[in-house]
């Protein structure tokens, strides 16, 4: 298992965010810290100025963006939709 650590502003996105995409984030962020999930999630490396980063789908728009501080904890940076990219 994945230990999750959240950086302030992924909190405060995610406070912003209507409860319904709420409740399914936290249902995505439960699935994810288990790695044999993430396939299933869509986890992948990200490309341009957050190469270093990766991320997964929680919906169809919206999107975490993480960092690995270790091979078994991660750091959520943002969520939101595809302009959290930019």
């Amino acid at each position: 298992m994945l230990k999750v650590c959240y950086k302030p502003s992924f909190v405060r996105q995610f406070k912003k965010l209507p409860v319904g995409l709420q409740e399914e984030a936290i249902a995505k962020i439960g699935f994810f810290k288990d790695p044999k999930n993430h396939t299933l999630l869509g986890v992948h490396k990200l490309h341009g100025k957050l190469k270093k980063y990766s991320g997964f789908s929680v919906d169809f728009q919206n999107r975490i963006v993480f960092d690995y501080l270790s091979a078994n904890e991660v750091v959520l940076l943002s969520i939101g939709d595809h302009d959290i990219y930019k």
